[in-house]
């Protein structure tokens, strides 16, 4: 089978395999605010989504699916530059899915898997293309979202190593200019999260693809082989650890700059396997094969994550709790014939997205699971219950 028709493969299952999660999940109370709050590039998109496939969770996810797709082509395209063996980019195609960073921003609606594609999407046009190509390419990032400052950042410092005066000016401009429209976060007293966000890179990565990737990027620095890819990875990734020092960073728009720097940790492992001889090579095989097989397991506990709740204690201490519920909640609502209740806000919110408008005629108060009676509502998981709510008709004279 040809390198062509596995990589295809490699998509297809990775599109049916999103498409089929994107309808095992409810929308959350965070992509609601994302939905109906201020004004953004991403709104549009979902919004315009919406209005073609109707209100429902295939909707609200096409857009994050078909730019996770769309990066998996780019990243192939832009492998072509840094690994030598065809078969070795299919590897990192199937590494780079299987990361946990890059499924969850597949399939849930925020910025990184906007910034991951936007970010893939850059790379690709610049080294196809001329540098010139990238100024509107630039331009047009820095009017849809303020995350991009970082990009701006670590290119006017990439320009000023290249002495590319021109292009230094031009994404210097282009960092303060997001600055003013969109402001610098220094929310929360000063309090240390470096370790809180280390655990988060490796858990985005996984254990030994992320120390991996830190040795990749500091065997670069100790060669001074610096380019744009390693310049754009390291400096968003140094960035985000000072800024830990000071507060808690929003992971979403700094780990698509680090997971970046995958070709080169491809490249770094490619180049440490070749020039072995082959009775030497045996440990780099083995650290690949168990670095995937974590993966592969990572993604089946994604994959059936609901029969998790046969094991977890406390249902609500599952790590995808807050993405289920609502969805099955409105359907068993609209079967009692209730189309409005008032509840919590964050039910709420997402109950408006299945239908389930706000009235004053029925009250939604979620109980706790020991204390279950016949009359309430009760979502179940692989029969084992989840959810539990009481709804009470209110008299309104």
């Amino acid at each position: 089978m040809s390198i062509r028709y596995i990589f295809f493969l490699i998509l297809g299952l990775d599109a049916l395999t999103l498409i089929f999660q994107s309808g095992e999940l409810s929308i959350s109370y965070s992509e609601t605010l994302l939905l109906n709050g201020d004004f953004s590039f991403l709104q549009a998109l979902i919004k315009s989504s919406i209005f073609i496939f109707g209100q429902n969770d295939f909707a609200l996810r096409f857009p994050m699916i078909a730019m996770h797709l769309l990066s998996v082509i780019l990243l192939f395209e832009i492998s072509k530059n840094y690994l030598k063996i065809e078969r070795n980019r299919l590897w990192l195609l199937l590494v780079f899915i299987l990361l946990p960073g890059v499924m969850s921003s597949a399939i849930i609606v925020n910025s990184a898997g906007l910034i991951l594609f936007a970010l893939l999407l850059f790379v690709y046009v610049y080294e196809k293309y001329s540098i010139k190509s990238t100024y509107f390419l630039l331009t047009f990032y820095m009017l849809i979202d303020g995350s991009f400052a970082i990009l701006f950042m670590t290119l006017a410092l990439f320009s000023l190593y290249k002495k590319e005066r021109n292009y230094f000016l031009f994404n210097l401009i282009l960092f303060l200019a997001s600055l003013f429209i969109y402001g610098i976060d220094t929310h929360g007293s000063p309090k240390g999260y470096f370790i809180d966000s280390i655990g988060i890179y490796a858990a985005i990565f996984s254990p030994l693809i992320f120390i991996y990737l830190f040795y990749a990027l500091y065997r670069r620095f100790l060669t001074k082989d610096f380019d744009m890819l390693w310049f754009i990875s390291t400096v968003a990734f140094i960035f985000s650890l000072l800024l830990s020092f000071r507060q808690r960073i929003n992971i979403e728009y700094f780990a698509p700059y680090v997971i970046l720097a995958l070709p080169l940790v491809a490249q770094t492992f490619e180049h440490s396997y070749m020039v072995r001889l082959n009775i030497f090579r045996k440990k780099y095989r083995w650290a690949f094969i168990i670095s995937l097989s974590f993966l592969l397991v990572n993604s089946l506990v994604v994959f059936f994550n609901k029969y998790l709740y046969q094991v977890v204690e406390a249902p609500k201490k599952h790590f995808s709790y807050k993405m289920h519920i609502a969805k099955e909640l409105s359907k068993e609502l609209k079967n009692r014939g209730i189309h409005c209740v008032d509840t919590d806000t964050k039910m709420q919110k997402r109950l408006e997205f299945y239908g389930v408008t706000k009235c004053n005629n029925f009250l939604l108060k979620e109980n706790s699971l020991n204390f279950a009676k016949p009359s309430d509502v009760t979502i179940s998981y692989i029969n084992r219950a989840v959810y539990n709510a009481n709804v009470t008709k209110i008299n309104i004279n």
